[in-house]
């Protein structure tokens, strides 16, 4: 039997019938403090467009809000959010609440360098070319 999520005690649907300031005390202390400040107009946008179109037809919302912080009505919402490059789909689970979205679409990638070539060192002058 798989456990319930819970969120500092409290269960998803409790998490979703609590009002905001109520969710706000929950949260740890970067987040607390970013929300008592107010959304900003991009952050109130998002929130509107998850609330209208979002989970009804299932069609993705596109955003470059990452500093918006998932809140318990955003669970199982689709969203395409902008790595710098590119918009990532994520899917909204209960684990996520309360970090920031933009900690789940990475914005760099892993470098990988070639085999030097010709003229790449000063030693590689001297390598006969067969």
């Amino acid at each position: 039997m798989p456990k319930e999520f819970t969120y500092r005690g409290h269960t998803i649907s409790d998490l979703q019938q609590m009002s905001m300031d109520e969710f706000i005390q929950l949260l740890p202390a970067r987040q607390r403090r970013s929300l008592t400040k107010g959304l900003t107009n991009e952050q109130r946008i998002l929130l509107e467009q998850l609330r209208t179109s979002g989970k009804e037809s299932g069609k993705p919302v596109k955003t470059h809000c990452r500093d918006m912080v998932i809140l318990p009505e955003m669970v199982g919402a689709t969203l395409l959010v902008h790595s710098g490059k590119e918009f990532s789909s994520l899917t909204i689970k209960p684990e996520m609440i309360g970090h920031y979205l933009g900690e789940f679409v990475i914005t760099n990638k892993k470098v990988v360098h070639g085999t030097p070539g010709i003229g790449a060192s000063r030693s590689s002058m001297y390598v006969p070319l067969k």
